[in-house]
């Protein structure tokens, strides 16, 4: 895009991942005022309110690198009060004052929501931002919610024959009235992966090898869900891929996450001293066409729209190649593989940015009329 908007970037919010989106709010904030635009920064509190970051906060963006040092680099949700509320002009919204008068802060033409986990990547605030009828970045409440939710993930991604691991669900109360807990994972081999069925960051996973205590991974998960998902583990190269585009997306380059003991969890994500990915990573020419297609077709399978990135794991020795997951906000710190896998294609993290508003106002272009708030006959 060229011309400049006034884009207001959401963060924060309610999540285990507030650190993180925090932190990735700070480098597209970044590159959106490098790109020429105007970007009102909303903090969403952990208890859901919003926050209007005050304008001295914003300006220096332009003089960072377009992502934040680590994720102790990050925003911060701080300032007046404010709600979301639908602008004057049909297809904004604007930031109002949580007062009487509820004087108007700013008028948004797009929303870009940086938020990580539920209520922000599960299709929560996607409904929000479509009930005012602003255009914003990402995925809809469809895709957003399939995503989020990896049983409905892994349902979406058989029925399309896409390889996924073998793999077992359950709820709550299954588990609280189950006699044997090993009942629930019968066939499955160890190690396992025991992770809470809406939540990123690898928060709340746990890898389950012979002789660990299966129930205390599981308590783990529940602490997160309501749901658990346990996974059959794969000894294998941890491939990451980035998807970009509307009708016709395109995929980026192939990572490679390489980490100790076994797992890239939440530590090594964000707090490793370590540079753990390897872009491009070293496969042969097949395994990356093959992992590029199934980036794709993943994205598809949820109805994606924007952005995603999607999670491989591959068996050298087999050739095996899984799709893990997908997740549709993927993070956009110096430590993200998103920005990365882009950069390693010839997109830059500004570029990237920039497509992304531009699906945006294209994907709202195309609603029908019908489906608007306030056109219904």
């Amino acid at each position: 895009m060229k011309a400049s908007v006034r884009i207001g970037v959401l963060f924060g919010g309610p999540s285990a991942e507030h650190e993180v989106s925090c932190a990735s709010a700070l480098g597209v904030a970044r590159a959106l005022a490098d790109a020429g635009h105007r970007v009102v920064a909303i903090g969403v509190t952990r208890t859901g309110g919003f926050r209007l970051v005050p304008d001295a906060v914003l300006a220096g963006l332009r003089s960072g690198t377009g992502a934040g040092r680590a994720i102790d680099d990050r925003l911060t949700v701080t300032g007046p009060a404010v709600e979301l509320r639908a602008g004057q002009r049909r297809g904004t919204a604007a930031v109002a004052a949580l007062n009487a008068r509820g004087a108007v802060h700013a008028e948004l033409d797009v929303v870009f929501p940086v938020l990580h986990g539920p209520y922000g990547e599960d299709g929560v605030v996607q409904g929000v931002l479509e009930s005012l009828d602003v255009p914003y970045v990402g995925c809809g409440i469809l895709a957003s919610a399939v995503g989020m939710d990896k049983v409905a993930m892994k349902r979406a991604l058989r029925a399309e024959g896409i390889p996924i691991t073998p793999q077992v669900s359950f709820d709550a109360e299954t588990w609280r009235t189950v006699d044997d807990p090993e009942k629930l994972v019968l066939g499955l081999r160890r190690p396992l992966f025991v992770k809470p069925a809406r939540m990123g960051s690898s928060i709340g996973i746990s890898r389950v090898a012979e002789g660990d205590d299966l129930a205390a991974a599981v308590e783990q998960a529940l602490r997160h869900d309501t749901v658990v998902l346990v996974e059959q583990g794969v000894t294998g190269r941890e491939l990451e891929c980035g998807v970009l585009g509307g009708w016709r997306p395109v995929a980026s380059a192939v990572g490679e996450v390489r980490v100790a003991g076994g797992w890239f969890d939440y530590q090594q994500k964000y707090f490793g001293d370590a540079d753990p990915m390897v872009v491009p990573a070293p496969l042969p020419d097949e395994v990356t066409e093959r992992t590029r297609e199934l980036s794709v077709r993943a994205f598809a399978a949820i109805s994606g729209w924007g952005l995603a990135r999607v999670d491989f794991l591959y068996e050298e020795a087999t050739g095996d190649l899984y799709v893990n997951e997908l997740n549709t906000m993927p993070g956009f710190t110096a430590h993200s593989m998103y920005p990365k896998v882009w950069a390693a294609s010839g997109v830059s993290y500004r570029e990237v940015v920039d497509r992304l508003v531009a699906l945006a106002f294209a994907r709202h272009a195309e609603r029908p009329a019908g489906v608007r708030p306030g056109t219904a006959q």
